[in-house]
């Protein structure tokens, strides 16, 4: 299982499987499966990842904390 995080869209897409998907459906809102020709899902894909996870505590692929500074 790998995840990938893609700065330009805020989506992060959770790779179950390397087989090619043939098929993709939203599941609910903003979250979309993709299928592979027999019908397994071989990931799934989040919009607004990190408004609705802490993205930083999972080792993911393209995911760089934003880190705030705060002047003293």
């Amino acid at each position: 299982m790998n995840f990938h995080y893609y700065k330009e869209t805020d989506s992060l897409y959770i790779e179950l499987s390397p087989k090619a998907s043939s098929e993709s459906a939203e599941i609910a809102e903003g979250v979309v499966a993709d299928y592979d020709e027999t019908g397994h899902i071989v990931g799934l894909d989040i919009e607004s990842a990190s408004k609705n996870f802490n993205l930083s505590s999972v080792n993911i692929k393209g995911f760089e904390p934003q880190v705030e500074i705060h002047p003293q």
